[in-house]
């Protein structure tokens, strides 16, 4: 195959991934942000529902607590409908995995919620397990799964259309195609932290709208940054800003809505999560 040839395959290539990136926008209904997805929110939730047994299995598959599960229901589902994540138009659901050293909580595109018993076992109140719950609805509501996807597809196309261009020279194809590979990592690190920053400060949104004391957020905070110092597993740092620039940005976030204090009926849970959590 001649050089121009591969140059034009290549062309090609890297045309389509930009034109089916770049021309696939959706105006989010809770944020308003207009965001480059190519899945459908219907297409998001079977997405997450394929995934969740295969997630599940990875930390040990669910906890065997029926009276736990039916908590972190009643928790997640209070966020959810106390907030403008109702207006999203996902499924949300709850899940305790038996995971015992992974500090960890995540979603999965379309509403599939998940925290590890690691995470849950080193918290103390309601507060904070609504903290954690109203981050991850914030990665479903501001459908970050589906802008991963959407970059990804975009980086394979322009990997597979350096790839092609280098092909022929004596290795350079692979090594052109590991460096845009490479860099494409790195994009998608970058603008995943991005995204859990707007998580925070989404969750933040939640959990007020759902009545809980903002002080939750701050004391997970806390906790992650503990648990990265503890010798745990602290998996949740591989894709997440550091804590303490957080606990930080969430502060100030938390003085500027509230510069006269925070409002007495704010709730923090404690003795419901000690009946429903800590007794078992």
């Amino acid at each position: 195959m001649s050089v121009l040839i591969r140059l034009i395959l290549g062309l090609i290539f890297a045309i389509g991934g930009l034109f089916s990136y770049y021309g696939n926008t959706s105006q989010n209904p809770v944020t308003g942000e207009n965001q480059r997805v190519q899945l459908t929110p219907r297409q998001e939730i079977v997405l997450g529902l394929q995934s969740r047994q295969q997630m599940a299995a990875r930390h040990g598959g669910l906890f065997p607590d029926q009276g736990l599960q039916t908590y972190m229901d009643e928790v997640g589902q209070r966020i959810v409908q106390r907030s403008n994540a109702s207006k999203s138009p996902y499924t949300y659901e709850f899940h305790l995995l038996r995971d015992p050293k992974i500090v960890n909580a995540f979603a999965l595109p379309g509403g599939q919620v998940f925290i590890t018993a690691a995470l849950l076992g080193q918290m103390k109140s309601e507060a904070q397990l609504a903290a954690v719950f109203g981050h991850e609805i914030g990665h479903v509501v501001g459908r970050h799964g589906a802008e991963h996807l959407a970059k990804q597809q975009l980086g394979s196309a322009l990997v597979t259309a350096v790839g092609v261009a280098a092909s022929g020279a004596q290795d350079g194809g692979q090594g052109a195609a590991a460096i845009a590979q490479a860099t494409n990592q790195l994009v998608n690190l970058r603008y995943g932290r991005n995204d859990e920053s707007e998580s925070d400060r989404l969750g933040l949104k939640f959990m007020l709208d759902a009545g809980y004391d903002p002080r939750g957020i701050l004391e997970v905070m806390q906790i992650l940054a503990k648990s990265a110092g503890s010798g745990r597993q602290p998996e949740f740092l591989s894709s997440h800003p550091d804590p303490g620039n957080r606990l930080q940005a969430l502060k100030a976030a938390i003085q500027k809505q509230f510069p006269q204090g925070l409002p007495r009926d704010l709730e923090d849970g404690r003795d419901r999560f000690a009946q429903a959590v800590l007794r078992r």
